[in-house]
């Protein structure tokens, strides 16, 4: 989490990593390296540090402060260094700064952007009544433009399909879909006022279009494996969990304990990055019914079938070996994923937790009863190290609930 924090003489960055987190990587960056990326965002080197850390600091609680910039007339001035710029950036003191104004989506950074269109080495100014400056509503405009991840991903199919679809049957229409999404992206730019209405249309289309997949999966896929449900719900995790930014598949972790003395390779089926390199794992079981609790009861309460208690297990033992790699195990993980992830971040294993998506809301044909599904809830919670347990059925719910939230009829279908 970053703050700016305006004082007599300029511009503070304030960063605190996650409630619960470990920033002590950005320290021991600066005085390995003398430099650090806060933030995805900001390159900061240890004479921009305000209030180095003491010998016994505790890091969960650490708020690190580094000077961004300085007052100069009617503009706080920032080092080009700070913006992975070669040109200093001037904004306005009216201006109110966020981490939006300097970073597009998949941490593009718009200063950095800029500079390479800029032959010279002059100050960019942003808004204020400097000559040359951007005005403010114009820089705005330009941060609008820049191309969003789902945009992004359009394109890419889009230009699949453009070489593909010459020698494939039956390939969707990528490219008009991105086109069509560029057009919706145009009315919505062209108005000066922000036109929620068509944003949630355009969110709602979205948890429509997952929920009907899912809906359809489960009706006519019974014969699928646990390997193509896997590959059916990858397709938008990151939109059912929007924390996370990267999905990696089939990552190898290493076991020490199993057989002491030697090493063991695990393989975590999908582990999932959020925004400051924490991974997390989730694992993605079939439909099964009856495969949650056991049709018979212990003294009166419903307990957990071993399919469940199996995947529970399963996932706590990834969660125990990837805790023991620590910091050797983020290295490896860092050095073998570079390429996939944002520049400069750095995977860290800090407390990893599980999501399991398993089963149906079913026993023996007929749905849970409510003392059914309060057993469950109470099983749910039972696992600190589970972020959540749910079920098909149940995320199917979660959809429609999204859909009505905004405004949507969860009752209507897409046409896939």
């Amino acid at each position: 989490m970053i703050n700016f924090l305006v004082t007599d003489t300029g511009v503070e960055l304030e960063y605190a990593g996650d409630l619960g987190t470990n920033n002590q990587w950005i320290w021991e960056n600066l005085k390995k390296d003398n430099e650090a990326r806060v933030s995805s965002a900001f390159s900061v080197i240890s004479a921009d540090l305000l209030n180095p850390p003491s010998a016994t600091q505790d890091f969960e609680v650490y708020r690190y402060r580094f000077q961004l910039g300085h007052f100069e007339d009617d503009y706080v001035r920032i080092p080009g260094r700070i913006l992975n710029s070669k040109n200093d950036v001037l904004i306005s003191r009216d201006v109110k700064l966020k981490r939006s104004i300097f970073v597009a989506e998949r941490n593009v950074s718009i200063f950095g952007r800029l500079s390479e269109l800029i032959e010279n080495s002059d100050p960019i100014l942003i808004g204020g009544n400097g000559a040359d400056a951007i005005p403010w509503d114009v820089f705005e405009e330009l941060l609008k433009k820049f191309p969003n991840t789902y945009e992004l991903n359009r394109y890419a199919d889009a230009r699949v399909h453009t070489i593909l679809s010459q020698y494939l049957d039956g390939m969707k229409d990528a490219r008009g879909r991105y086109e069509s999404y560029l057009n919706k992206k145009a009315t919505l730019t062209t108005a000066k006022a922000l036109d929620l209405d068509a944003l949630k249309k355009l969110e709602i289309e979205k948890y429509v279009l997952i929920r009907d997949l899912i809906q359809d999966a489960l009706a006519t896929k019974t014969n699928w494996s646990e390997g193509d449900w896997q590959k059916l719900m990858l397709s938008f995790l990151l939109l059912l969990f929007p924390k996370y930014i990267k999905v990696l598949e089939n990552v190898t972790i290493h076991d020490y304990y199993t057989n002491p003395g030697r090493k063991t390779n695990r393989y975590i089926d999908i582990a999932l990055i959020d925004s400051n390199g924490n991974l997390d794992v989730i694992e993605v079981k079939k439909p099964f019914e009856d495969k949650i609790l056991r049709k018979s009861q212990y003294r009166g309460n419903s307990i957990p079938t071993s399919e469940l208690s199996g995947s529970i297990m399963q996932a706590e033992k990834y969660l125990f070996h990837l805790s023991k790699w620590g910091v050797r195990g983020e290295t490896t993980l860092t050095a073998k994923y570079a390429s996939e992830l944002p520049a400069d971040m750095t995977i860290r294993i800090s407390n990893p937790k599980a999501i399991i998506i398993v089963g149906r809301d079913q026993i023996g044909g007929a749905n849970m009863t409510g003392s059914q599904l309060l057993d469950f809830e109470v099983i749910k919670r039972k696992y600190a190290n589970m972020m959540d347990i749910i079920t098909y059925d149940d995320l199917l719910r979660r959809l429609n609930n999204t859909i009505a939230a905004l405004g949507g009829d969860p009752g209507t279908r897409t046409a896939l």
